[in-house]
């Protein structure tokens, strides 16, 4: 009995200073804008949306291009990778140049995390990350980076060809 009260403060404590990601879970929504099996990413929301049917969808955090780095547009699941290298662009390159030419997947160093989804023929993907604090944020050079279970979520539910709404 003597302990009981240093063990309930010790579990306030951990509590308290639980990890960000999870006061931003995964939620399902109502969300009637989109067709089902589209994915809807609201950039000033920070939020990524996989539209289920029915009106709902399946709402998961996201970070997204900080200031003069973010777009808007249309787009599809051009490819999926699980664990896959980065070889950083050109503009990441001329603003980091001691960045390394290639970092390999599965590596702490690689800023794809767990797994990817590009998107067209461009160079941005929807992505995990190795960096959970930079989710829900305006970080990025333009890619939307996920918490690595929900990358990992995302990448069993879409396909190739999945469209994407970017806003």
């Amino acid at each position: 009995m003597r302990f009981r009260p240093l063990f309930l403060l010790a579990a306030v404590n951990i509590l308290s200073f639980a990890a960000p990601e999870f006061s931003q879970a995964r939620e399902n929504v109502r969300f009637d804008e989109y067709s089902a099996g589209t994915i809807v990413i609201k950039t000033s929301e920070r939020r990524l949306y996989y539209v289920m049917g029915g009106g709902r969808a399946i709402r998961y955090p996201v970070g997204v291009g900080r200031a003069g780095k973010a777009w808007a547009g249309t787009s599809f699941i051009s490819r999926k990778v699980l664990r896959p290298d980065w070889s950083p662009p050109a503009e990441v390159k001329r603003d980091k140049p001691r960045m390394p030419d290639v970092i390999r997947g599965g590596t702490g160093a690689n800023p794809m995390g767990v797994a990817a989804m590009t998107l067209g023929v461009s160079e941005y993907a929807i992505h995990g990350t190795n960096a959970p604090g930079s989710v829900g944020g305006f970080v990025s050079y333009g890619c939307i980076r996920m918490y690595n279970h929900d990358i990992l979520d995302l990448f069993e539910r879409v396909h190739v060809g999945t469209s994407v709404v970017v806003k």
